[in-house]
């Protein structure tokens, strides 16, 4: 079969567009830094805690009450016939910390385009079992510009932790945009996991609806 000149062109010109779109994908996938919460790495089967003003988890600040913490854990950890396992990586963050089970969280601040559209997930962690660990996980978030919503994984878990991602969208209103995911558990519940949270940039938000879609 023999290919012309001109279609040779356009299909050279569409592998490299489509090079160049997967290019930009990655990249805008590095928006935030440490989204799996893999550093500082902490003792396999085991966790740290780092308290409020801590900016000792990479690209993150520990935002909250004073007095309270959050959790990097590892993937291996377990505790009352529960595995907590990762769901990225080989380790997660605990927003109720140890033992603080308050409005603790952490807080990152990214570089963004005024007007453009950008996508935010991230996947919240939650247990059934254990006695001490609650029936759901709620992670509270904070967009700069966008008010606060909140995200609730109460799927049925009793022996192992399981992971339920949400995606948002929104138009960035500032060359810097904060976000912040809090503990919005109860205080008899002792497991509140964030993982995996990625950001986005899908370009100039021309006629986009900025809602929240999960």
């Amino acid at each position: 079969m023999k290919i012309s000149a001109a279609h040779l062109t356009k299909f050279i010109a569409s592998i490299f567009a489509g090079l160049c779109l997967a290019t930009s994908v990655a990249h805008a996938a590095t928006l935030l830094t440490n989204g799996s919460f893999e550093t500082p790495v902490v003792p396999v089967g085991s966790f740290s805690s780092f308290a409020v003003g801590s900016s000792a988890i990479t690209g993150w600040t520990v935002v909250g009450p004073a007095g309270t913490s959050v959790s990097p854990v590892s993937g291996t950890f377990a505790q009352n016939g529960v595995a907590f396992v990762a769901q990225d990586g080989a380790q997660w963050l605990d927003l109720t910390g140890f033992n603080v089970n308050s409005t603790e969280g952490v807080a990152q601040t990214v570089a963004t385009t005024v007007g453009n559209l950008y996508q935010l997930s991230f996947f919240v962690g939650n247990t059934t079992g254990g006695g001490i660990f609650g029936t759901a996980s709620t992670v509270n978030v904070s967009i700069t510009g966008v008010a606060p919503f909140s995200d609730t994984n109460s799927t049925v878990s009793p022996t192992a932790q399981n992971w339920q991602q949400f995606t948002h969208t929104f138009v960035a209103t500032g060359t810097s945009t904060v976000l912040q995911f809090t503990n919005g558990d109860p205080g008899t519940d002792n497991n509140n996991g964030l993982e995996n949270v990625v950001l986005l940039d899908l370009g100039p938000a021309v006629g986009a609806v900025p809602e929240p879609d999960t």
